[in-house]
């Protein structure tokens, strides 16, 4: 007891005192650091009694026992004024200057305060800032998405929008309405969230609403705009300008490419020739990783109109302009410095600026080429270097009364996964094959020229155009479920290899004969010879023709048609008899 007060109810005093504090602004913070200071030199001299001291500590564990060492003859207002006075000049002298206002609300630092004392009011009591539907979540690493995010908040409410602050490690959430967001804190205030392995922690965020008015200078918000903002993380292999091209190039003429690095990563400003080819890029990238568990894409809207690029190297490209100098002459190149180009709502962006370190070009633009390279039995097939950055084939001296982008894309595809093909309509035995990658492409070149098909020997060659551009006359492939090195890439690459007479079926239905296989592709040539296998409890077949161009035209004709209620797969075999 401290005349008349119990430790229960200075306790209680404390923690309004203490919310008190939590819901001043930085200006009075400063001015209560002061007056706790000054309060702290008046009363500090004056002694308290041992059960006084006791009962302090117990109240408020922030002070020291030696701060409490005093003489017993002060008055019970002394040393409630002590108590206080030390508590806000130890809470503001020590915290303000080392997080924000939100961030000492962290329940991380409150278990071990004031708050943990019994019959203490739940946790959530302590967040002071006023109710907003608009959720402050923090500790957001690089391995959490978006759609970690909205898992988290949609079982309280739909979410109306979702701002990622990567150099931050920060989310901004916006519910439907205020109500939802009180039900997200108050079950989180129980429940420690976690994403990942890694644990989160939310509040209300001291916005009402995100609209446009809360972007500063860094960023455009939801409204979409040609250049784009790519962050990559987890980040295992350099990426270069030749690697992005590639990736993004299937959406759309990309006219410029800036890299550099910055705190939050490796970044890059990408700028399409059309705001629409950055919408279908954002909304079929986002989240994506350019290889396999790895490198996964960060795609934000950039709030530039026009990147300025000056140097055509491995750092920038300015494919509308093809003249530009490498380097600086004298020294190195000199880029513009883009820094925070971007992100939706930047409301705490820093003022860090891109940085000299620009990643190595040592890599060539096939990053993938050593992995390739292990599916070839540790190198590369004669006349393959891997090295190849052109991603569009043209094709001539097609059959043009019996070719169509379909039987183009059932032989290209054996070699790599296929973007888009175009049968140019003023040259019909013409036809432009847009690959996934320059080593795809050059896979295709390698093995399908001077194969014949329909009676035709194919001149197959690397295109002068780095994409086809989206079009009627273009027909997209990206998402076809038929491009075959979307799964099992490397089983894939072992098995290109020229036109044979030799081709093997799967997916074949279990109940399948030879001879209803043999009816299937007798059309197409002369079949000497069948063989029904199985292979992992699944049903498999070889079919010998006569000559490779008849093994070819059945191949184009036959793959994935429907036999017996399954869609056949065939592909060149590479087995020499049966």
């Amino acid at each position: 007891m401290l005349n008349g007060y119990s430790s229960g109810n200075l306790g209680g005093k404390a923690r309004l005192v203490l919310g008190f504090i939590y819901s001043l602004d930085d200006e009075s913070i400063e001015a209560l650091t002061v007056a706790g200071f000054l309060s702290f030199l008046s009363f500090g001299p004056r002694r308290i009694s041992t059960n006084q001291r006791a009962t302090l500590s117990r109240i408020n564990p922030f002070i020291p026992s030696s701060l409490l060492s005093l003489n017993s003859q002060a008055s019970s207002s002394s040393a409630l004024v002590l108590s206080f006075s030390v508590c806000i000049f130890i809470l503001s002298v020590t915290l303000a200057p080392r997080w924000d206002l939100r961030t000492i609300k962290d329940r991380r630092l409150l278990k071990e305060s004031l708050w943990e004392i019994p019959n203490s009011p739940p946790r959530f009591w302590f967040n002071m800032s006023e109710p907003s539907k608009v959720i402050h979540v923090r500790n957001v690493g690089h391995e959490i998405s978006e759609n970690d995010l909205l898992q988290l908040f949609q079982p309280f409410g739909v979410i109306t929008k979702l701002v990622m602050l990567r150099a931050k490690n920060q989310a901004l959430i916006q519910m439907q309405d205020v109500p939802s967001a009180i039900s997200a804190l108050q079950f989180y205030a129980n429940v420690q969230p976690s994403i990942r392995g890694r644990n989160v922690y939310v509040q209300f965020s001291s916005h009402q609403e995100l609209t446009t008015m809360d972007q500063n200078s860094q960023g455009r918000g939801d409204e979409p705009n040609r250049i784009l903002l790519v962050t990559i993380h987890h980040m295992m292999y350099p990426i270069t300008v030749e690697v992005l091209h590639q990736v993004f190039s299937p959406y759309g003429f990309v006219e410029k490419i800036v890299t550099f690095q910055k705190s939050a990563g490796f970044q890059s400003l990408i700028q399409f020739q059309s705001r629409q080819n950055a919408v279908s890029a954002r909304t079929s990238l986002q989240g994506r990783n350019i290889y396999d568990g790895c490198c996964q894409l960060d795609i934000q809207y950039s709030n530039l109109d026009e990147l300025q690029v000056n140097y055509n190297n491995d750092r920038s490209r300015d494919f509308t302009n093809p003249n530009l100098p490498s380097e600086q002459k004298g020294g190195r190149s000199s880029q513009s410095s883009y820094g925070d180009a971007g992100g939706t709502y930047a409301l705490q962006a820093g003022g860090a600026h891109a940085g000299d370190s620009f990643m190595s070009a040592t890599w060539n633009s096939m990053a993938n080429a050593a992995a390739i390279a292990a599916a070839f039995g540790g190198g590369l097939p004669p006349g393959i270097s891997g090295t190849n950055d052109r991603c569009t084939v043209l094709v001539s001296n097609l059959n043009a009364d019996r070719i169509d982008e379909d039987k183009l894309f059932n032989l290209f595809s054996l070699y790599g996964n296929i973007v888009r093909i175009k049968i140019l309509r003023n040259k019909p035995d013409h036809a432009l094959v847009q690959m996934g990658d320059g080593f795809q492409a050059e896979l295709a070149v390698h093995f399908l020229k001077g194969a014949i098909l329909f009676g035709k020997r194919l001149e197959v060659n690397f295109s002068k155009h780095p994409n086809i551009t989206q079009g009627p006359d273009a027909h997209d492939y990206t998402n076809s479920n038929l491009n075959r090195f979307n799964r099992n890439a490397a089983k894939n690459y072992r098995y290109c290899c020229s036109p044979t007479k030799m081709i093997h079926l799967s997916s074949l239905p279990q109940d399948v004969s030879e001879d209803e296989i043999a009816a299937h592709l007798e059309e197409h040539g002369i079949i000497v010879n069948t063989k029904l296998f199985e292979m992992n409890g699944k049903k498999q077949s070889l079919v010998l023709f006569d000559t490779e161009e008849q093994a070819t035209e059945a191949l184009v004709c036959k793959h994935a048609t429907s036999l017996a209620g399954s869609v056949i797969r065939i592909s060149f075999s590479q087995v020499q008899a049966i």
